[in-house]
């Protein structure tokens, strides 16, 4: 296990599926995470009390969580300045990505599939990246959020649960690495987004 210990979770978030509005029709989506103060229970497929609309594309054992690196926070904020009229200009919330985790330190590039995040209670593995969607756009207020995602790279990743236990804001994490064949970045690289506009 490395030494390092510049990886810190700022943020844990869960949310509960609700009605979304997109393009004239209520969707289901559990995008929206609130923060939860103290440790939350982290089990196989993911917090406790953390709900996912679609199955198919986020949950199950290799998506049970959800990180998202803060780093990029600033970027999100910026266009939605641009996309959204009359914003106020208040920083992005922890968990407005729809991430559980809003980690520091650990960007996509270093990310490797197959790498262990050991926490004081718990320990994940990085599986995939997230891949944007029409309910991402319609978060971010524009058809063409999914395409800057794509562009950028900043798609944060999935993590499977290897040791249940908890987690908790404010908690450093140590990294424990894989077989570092393929990180995040060039996973997330690697897909076809034909269909983004």
């Amino acid at each position: 296990m490395t030494n390092d210990t510049s990886f810190q979770v700022l943020g844990v978030q869960i949310g509960q599926a609700k009605p979304l509005h997109i393009e004239g029709r209520r969707i289901l989506s559990a995008i929206g995470k609130q923060p939860v103060k103290g440790p939350v229970a982290v089990g196989r497929m993911g917090l406790a009390g953390d709900e996912q609309a679609d199955p198919s594309v986020h949950g199950g054992l290799s998506k049970a969580v959800y990180a998202y690196p803060t780093e990029h926070l600033g970027f999100w904020h910026a266009l939605r300045q641009q996309w959204v009229p009359n914003l106020l200009n208040e920083p992005l919330p922890h968990g407005f990505m729809g991430e559980n985790l809003s980690v520091s330190g650990l960007l996509e590039v270093d990310a490797w599939v197959g790498d262990e995040l050991h926490f004081p209670h718990c320990v994940l593995r990085i599986t995939e990246p997230r891949q944007p969607c029409y309910k991402f756009n319609a978060v971010m207020g524009s058809a063409y959020a999914g395409k800057r995602m794509a562009e950028s790279g900043f798609c944060g990743f999935y993590l499977s649960v290897v040791q249940p236990g908890t987690v908790d804001a404010g908690q450093v994490f140590h990294i424990q690495p894989g077989s570092r064949q393929l990180s995040i970045a060039q996973a997330f690289a690697g897909k076809r987004w034909k269909h983004l506009r």
